[in-house]
């Protein structure tokens, strides 16, 4: 009876980290493992179609997309009006989260459509949440993540980015394409 205690006690804690280990969390200092979306034209993208550049990837559930408006307008100035920033080293773009939202697809690629336009950008489609299940992003939400050329996480932002924090955030993307 004893033994059959401990084993059972000892499966408690076995069985969970069995399972943990099928989802990653992505922390920073984590090597982002890959994936692949498609675009409103069902092309497919994945990590390495930037292979060599810096990433900002915002995952976006379309109930939150105005959420952080004002940090990717202060990348796109430091792109294309400062120039402190270039597409060479550095590519921003966006991931829906269709899964989080009552919209309908056909509306979420309007929207999606406009704001590729907006921000000179690329707009892929998480139509199964399996950034959510691969990386451990949040549903229903803003996360923004800082990928290195090697795709380590240098970053990862849940929510509103404070206004004060844009600029510490572009510098050390500017760093990143230097190294």
């Amino acid at each position: 009876m004893k033994k059959m205690i401990i084993i059972l006690f000892i499966s408690l804690f076995a069985v969970p980290g069995i399972y943990s280990q099928q989802n990653v969390k992505l922390a920073v200092g984590m090597k982002a493992p890959d994936w692949m979306f498609t675009d409103a034209e069902k092309k497919e993208f994945t990590m390495n179609t930037w292979a060599g550049k810096v990433i900002q990837l915002n995952y976006v559930d379309p109930d939150e997309s105005e959420l952080n408006e004002p940090f990717n307008e202060a990348v796109n100035k430091a792109i294309d009006v400062e120039k402190r920033l270039s597409r060479e080293y550095f590519k921003g773009f966006g991931v829906v989260d269709c899964k989080s939202t009552w919209k309908p697809n056909g509306l979420i690629r309007t929207i999606a459509g406009n704001k590729a336009k907006k921000f000179n950008t690329t707009i892929l489609f998480d139509y199964d949440a399996k950034l959510q299940q691969l990386w451990g992003m949040p549903s229903d939400n803003y996360t923004v993540v800082i990928l290195d050329k090697n795709r380590v996480c240098r970053a990862l932002f849940v929510g509103k980015i404070p206004e004060s924090d844009n600029e510490k955030i572009i510098q050390m993307i500017i760093g990143l394409t230097k190294e």
